[in-house]
C-alpha cells in the first residue's frame, strides 16, 4: 500500500532547498488548510446530496433529478442561493456573539475534520493524544450553539439552544465511555497506532463483545450528538421552528447547515478509523493471497468506502425511526447507555487484563 509520508517529506525536502525553514514550514501550513478547507467542501456538497437521495430512497421517492443529471447540480444552485443572500441581523439581539457563533461551529468541525487519517502517511494530526484531542476539539461546537440561541434574543432560539446543550453534553459521556472501551484494548490515543494495530483484524472483532457494544453505543451517541433524528428534538419544527438557528439567514444559517452535516460524517469517520480499521483494508489471517489483493485497493478508498456506509447507515436510523421526547432522549442516556458503557468499559479492562482478546 502507497505511503503518503514519502510524497509529504519529499516536498518538505524539496521547498527546505529553497527557502528558509519557517517560510517552508508556513507554505506548507497554508496548503494544508487550503487542502482541508477543499474536502471539508467537497464532502458537504457530497453528504447533502447523499441526505436528500437516502431520504427520498426510504420516502419512495425520486430525490433531485431536474437541475443537471441526477439531480447533481441542485446543490451548487443551493450554495450559489446561499452565498448570495441576505445576512439579517436581528435588532435587539448580541451582535457579536450572534456573528461569531456560526464560526465557533465551523472551527471546532474544521479542527475535528483534521484529526482523521485519510490514509497512510496522510495524516495532517497525528500525535500521541490524538484521541484525547478528537474529542476535545468536536465539544466546542456546543459552545456556538448555545451563543447562537442565546444572542438571537429569541425565545424558541433559546429554548432549542438549551435542548442542544444538554443533549450534546449528555451524550458525550457515552461517546468518551465507549472511546475509552477501544482505548483500554489498544493501548494508545494514537490514530496512526490504533489503525496500525488492525492490520490482522479490526478492533470491532479483534475485542469480542465489548467492542461490538462499545461500538453500538457509539452510533447510538454520536447521532444524538449530531441533532439528527430520531434525536433532533432541539430543531423541532413544528414547535421550534428551527431551534437555535431560527434567527439565522445568508450565510450564517449556511455554515450551521454545513457543519451539521460534515459533524455526520465526522463521527461516522471516526467510528470507521477506532472500530474498522480506517484505511486499512480488510485481512483475514492466514489467506495471504486474499490479503495481497486487498492491498491493491487504495487505503484513501477504504477510509471514504467505510465512512459512507456508516453514514448511509446513520441516515437509515434518521428516516426511519419517530422522534423522541426530550425526557426519552436524556433517559435513554443517563438510564441506560452510561451504565452500558460503565459495565461494558470494566468488561473490557478485564478481557485486556487476562488477555481474552484475539
Amino acid at each position: 500500500m502507497f505511503d503518503f509520508s514519502k510524497v509529504t517529506s519529499g516536498i518538505h525536502t524539496w521547498l527546505s532547498e529553497y527557502l528558509s525553514q519557517g517560510l517552508a514550514i508556513f507554505i506548507e501550513c497554508v496548503a494544508v488548510g487550503v487542502a482541508i478547507l477543499a474536502l471539508y467542501a467537497i464532502i458537504a456538497i457530497i453528504m447533502i446530496y447523499m441526505e436528500r437521495k437516502v431520504c427520498a430512497a426510504f420516502q419512495c421517492r425520486i430525490g433531485p433529478v431536474r437541475v443537471g443529471p441526477f439531480g447533481v447540480f441542485q446543490l451548487i444552485a443551493d450554495v450559489i442561493k446561499m452565498l448570495i443572500k441576505e445576512i439579517v441581523i436581528i435588532s435587539h439581539s448580541d451582535k457579536f456573539l450572534y456573528n461569531l457563533a456560526p464560526y465557533i461551529v465551523i472551527i471546532g468541525s474544521v479542527l475535528a475534520f483534521a484529526c482523521l487519517p485519510l490514509s497512510q502517511g496522510l495524516e495532517i494530526l497525528d500525535f500521541n493524544i490524538g484521541v484525547f484531542f478528537f474529542l476535545a476539539v468536536s465539544s466546542i461546537g456546543v459552545i456556538g450553539i448555545l451563543l447562537a440561541g442565546w444572542s438571537s434574543n429569541n425565545k424558541f432560539s433559546l429554548i432549542g439552544a438549551m435542548r442542544s446543550g444538554a443533549q450534546m453534553i449528555s451524550y458525550e459521556l457515552s461517546i468518551g465511555l465507549s472511546v475509552l472501551t477501544i482505548i483500554a484494548l489498544t493501548g494508545t490515543m494514537q490514530f496512526s497506532e490504533i489503525v496500525a494495530m488492525q492490520s490482522s483484524g479490526w478492533l470491532l472483532f479483534k475485542g469480542h463483545i465489548p467492542a461490538v457494544i462499545a461500538f453500538v453505543v457509539y452510533l447510538i451517541a454520536a447521532n444524538a450528538e449530531c441533532n439528527r433524528g430520531p434525536f433532533d428534538l432541539p430543531e423541532a419544527e413544528s414547535e421550534l421552528t428551527a431551534g437555535f438557528h431560527t434567527e439565522y439567514s445568508g450565510m450564517h444559517f449556511g455554515l450551521f447547515y454545513v457543519a451539521e452535516f460534515v459533524n455526520l460524517f465526522i463521527v461516522s469517520a471516526f467510528a470507521a478509523t477506532v472500530f474498522l480499521g480506517g484505511w486499512m483494508p480488510f485481512h483475514i489471517s492466514g489467506l495471504d493471497g486474499f490479503n495481497r489483493v486487498m492491498d491493491y485497493i487504495p487505503g484513501a478508498l477504504w477510509f471514504f468506502g467505510k465512512s459512507f456506509f456508516l453514514v448511509w447507515v446513520l441516515m437509515w436510523i434518521k428516516w426511519t425511526f419517530p422522534r423522541l421526547r426530550v425526557d426519552q432522549i436524556l433517559q435513554m442516556e443517563w438510564k441506560y447507555l452510561v451504565p452500558i458503557g460503565l459495565v461494558n468499559l470494566t468488561i473490557m479492562a478485564l478481557c485486556v487484563v487476562f488477555g481474552w482478546h484475539f
